[in-house]
């Protein structure tokens, strides 16, 4: 009589092909550049496809999504596929770091800024994990985009939608001292004493320090 194989088989074969299949996709040549990316499968349908494996299944996706030509990708359809991935494995963090890091960088602003709105999106659906993201995104619209008042937005969303303490005080300072970026001095001193009065501000040396950039603030009115 034939005998099951033991479960931690099984789990050797599950990761051993899904190792495979891995190196497979992330070896085949990119795409031609006319190639269209398909419209976004459903999570419901991926989830069905994945057998259990959503973890292994989104990253396997994302590498087909990487063979595409990123220069001609329809990014309504790539947020498409990113927002399903997400849906798929709401823990992942590919997705958002190949938005943030990758789709979002090249050099057209307007494909750019869609990238950059859906990070803001899905940020507001898990904050305290995905605010990273939403930090990168802020500083792209302030250095490449150079569009302060979009950088302020996603600034301050991270001050507002955090709440776990490892979530950095930089992060959540990054609204105030964009505000001085746009020579709102007046806003940027009431939002940083407002902090500083909080008892947010725990280490002695960054409360120093802060207390020295308002006294900047002051003595530019």
């Amino acid at each position: 009589m034939t005998r099951a194989a033991p479960p931690w088989v099984c789990g050797l074969l599950a990761a051993a092909l899904a190792a495979q299949l891995a190196w497979h996709a992330a070896s085949r040549p990119p795409r031609a550049a006319g190639e269209a990316l398909p419209p976004a499968p459903a999570a419901g349908a991926l989830r069905l496809a994945a057998f259990g494996e959503a973890q292994a299944a989104s990253r396997l996706s994302m590498l087909y999504l990487q063979g595409y030509d990123l220069h001609t990708l329809d990014y309504a359809r790539l947020t498409g596929w990113l927002r399903a991935l997400l849906e798929l494995d709401p823990r992942g963090q590919y997705p958002l770091f190949a938005a943030a890091r990758v789709y979002a960088e090249i050099p057209d602003p307007a494909r750019s800024r869609r990238m950059l709105e859906f990070v803001h999106e899905q940020f507001l659906l898990d904050p305290n994990r995905r605010w990273p993201w939403l930090a990168h995104a802020a500083l792209l619209a302030k250095h490449r985009l150079h569009d302060l008042p979009l950088a302020r937005r996603y600034a301050a969303a991270i001050d507002r939608h955090t709440t776990a303490a490892d979530v950095p005080l930089w992060a959540r300072q990054m609204e105030i001292f964009i505000l001085e970026d746009m020579n709102e001095v007046d806003a940027a001193r009431i939002m940083l004493g407002g902090l500083l009065a909080s008892g947010r501000i725990t280490d002695p040396g960054e409360a120093a320090w802060l207390k020295q950039r308002l006294e900047a603030l002051e003595a530019r009115r």
